[in-house]
């Protein structure tokens, strides 16, 4: 009888530890789903970091990209602005202690550069006759001095290129009549005066589109007295400073 009463005494025990152990079975069922639940969210948290680091590493990349472009491109840049600054009329180099030499040779000072072009007293009186008595516009003297160029009638031509030079100082025809009249130097073989003429141009009408050609035929005319030195010079400025004109072409196979 008491073996009966204790066994009926211990089964409510029995019973709740079963409970007992169902609920922390759910509980640690529940615990579990809810790690697998936050490692699958982990997971996919760490893809899109793992997207994003590597999104960030390409921008990176393509940046330091853009900067390695922008170097060379800023190197090719400042080399061609030192190209460009070896041709400004102030810089003291080899060059200009050239030009002035060349001045030194022709005897002639600032003042008497200017005066170089004017004609002779005769040469003159000619010009004067077939000047036309309205003043001529610097598209006018632009064409005269064409015309006498291609007539062989080079000083009255300078004294047209001259006469565009000092009525219309800032005539976007200048650098052109400039040009020319270094060409009327050159094609009757006076070199000198022709660097000095072609130098005007390169120094001073740095916008003008003559400059490549003037750079060109100055280092012809630096050739022409026999100095090769100069003269290979101006054509390698001419190529670095105007790479795709016409006239580099040729200073290219002068340098070979």
């Amino acid at each position: 009888m008491n073996k009966k009463i204790t066994h009926l005494l211990f089964f409510p025990v029995l019973v709740l530890s079963a409970c007992a152990s169902k609920k922390d079975l759910v509980v640690v069922a529940d615990d579990l789903r809810k790690l697998k639940t936050d490692s699958e969210t982990i997971k996919t948290q760490s893809a899109g970091s793992y997207s994003e680091v590597q999104s960030l590493r390409d921008e990176v990349a393509s940046f330091k990209g853009s900067i390695a472009e922008m170097a060379h491109s800023n190197s090719k840049s400042f080399s061609r602005l030192g190209a460009e600054d070896s041709l400004m009329v102030h810089k003291v180099d080899d060059l200009e202690t050239r030009l002035q030499k060349i001045e030194q040779y022709l005897g002639l000072s600032a003042q008497e550069n200017s005066a170089a072009v004017q004609p002779s007293a005769q040469q003159k009186d000619a010009v004067d006759g077939a000047k036309s008595p309205t003043a001529l516009n610097d598209v006018a003297l632009l064409n005269d001095g064409l015309q006498k160029l291609g007539k062989k009638n080079y000083v009255a031509a300078r004294k047209s290129f001259s006469d565009l030079l000092k009525s219309y100082p800032k005539s976007t025809l200048a650098g052109d009549a400039q040009f020319q009249l270094a060409e009327s130097y050159f094609v009757e073989k006076w070199y000198e005066k022709a660097i000095l003429a072609y130098q005007e141009v390169i120094s001073k009408y740095t916008k003008s589109s003559k400059r490549p050609a003037a750079l060109f035929k100055q280092a012809r005319s630096f050739e022409l007295i026999g100095d090769a030195a100069h003269a290979k010079e101006r054509f390698k400025d001419l190529v670095n400073v105007y790479p795709s004109s016409p006239e580099a072409a040729l200073a290219i196979k002068k340098i070979q």
